[in-house]
């Protein structure tokens, strides 16, 4: 049965402030028929590292247009996907498509298509929860991790005070004001950024997936996903052997210091943070600075 779906016009993408990067899309990875989902794709496809950016909610890769030009001038490809629901990719227009194996099988799927290896994890906000389990189904893809503003839910508890005040005010707003909001997260961006952030979501038909994400982060042990994220924690402290780059941004409410410590614990051979003082939840925003340290961090 095929899923009813909006595609945001390609008008809505032009001319949008420090992202150049030319759209690429899949269609209809197995069960996923009639749907097209955007990624960017920047760099030599030969390269020995691929950094796999994943954006979180309500932003798309958009947010990553700071990171990937450092990973591309190292000689490094970079790829950054579209979860359904978000930038180009086609959006399902019903809240219940959205679930927690909708999209985590989503990306399952876009990594075998274009058949990724020797992958750098770059993940924050919903990129790591749903990032941060894939270890488990494809244990020997995942090289380096560069982990920033996320955790991983594993039923037991809310992530903290802030993301249940999240939840309420997404509940609440159901035509989410994405650049607005973004915005006041981050005075430093323009207009023009806010106004790319907002580009994906015409109108509120075409916002399904900005609403679903919070109602499925597994907070209790009978969510889908709680299990995903329980054995995600024990493989990340007790298989994990690459190196790791963890970055805050100290300003994050919602996946901030505290949450982050947490993660760092969880994480076996995890060091120090990078700490962003002015980097709030989407810490991306101050992402140059952050990739440029790790890759010197790793030589």
């Amino acid at each position: 049965m095929s899923i009813e779906a909006l595609r945001t016009p390609d008008a809505c993408f032009e001319n949008l402030p420090g992202y150049g990067f030319a759209p690429n899309y899949i269609e209809n990875l197995p069960g996923y028929e009639g749907l097209r989902m955007h990624y960017v794709d920047e760099g030599p496809k030969d390269a020995d590292h691929i950094f796999l950016c994943l954006h979180g909610e309500p932003s798309w890769a958009y947010l990553y247009r700071k990171m990937i030009p450092v990973f591309t001038a190292a000689g490094h490809r970079a790829i950054a996907p579209d979860f359904f629901g978000f930038g180009r990719s086609d959006k399902p227009v019903k809240d219940d498509v959205y679930t927690f194996h909708f999209h985590r099988n989503a990306l399952l799927g876009f990594i075998d298509h274009l058949g990724l290896q020797e992958i750098t994890l770059v993940c924050q906000d919903w990129g790591g929860i749903l990032g941060l389990t894939l270890p488990l189904d494809r244990p020997n893809l995942i090289k380096r991790l560069l982990v920033m503003n996320t955790g991983i839910p594993d039923g037991s508890r809310s992530p903290s005070k802030g993301w249940d005040a999240w939840r309420a005010y997404c509940k609440a707003n159901p035509d989410l004001k994405i650049g607005k909001m973004m915005g006041s997260g981050d005075p430093q961006l323009t207009d023009g950024e806010k106004a790319a952030y907002d580009a994906p979501f015409p109108d509120i038909n075409y916002k399904a997936g900005v609403r679903a994400f919070p109602e499925i982060v597994p907070i209790t042990k009978d969510m889908a996903g709680a299990d995903l994220g329980a054995a995600a924690i024990e493989w990340w402290k007790t298989k994990w052997s690459g190196p790791t780059f963890m970055a805050v941004g100290l300003q994050d409410p919602v996946l901030g210091l505290p949450v982050m410590n947490h993660l760092k614990d969880i994480i076996r051979g995890c060091p120090e943070p990078m700490e962003i003082e002015d980097g709030g939840h989407f810490v991306q925003e101050r992402g140059d600075r952050i990739a440029k340290a790790a890759l010197e961090a790793w030589g």
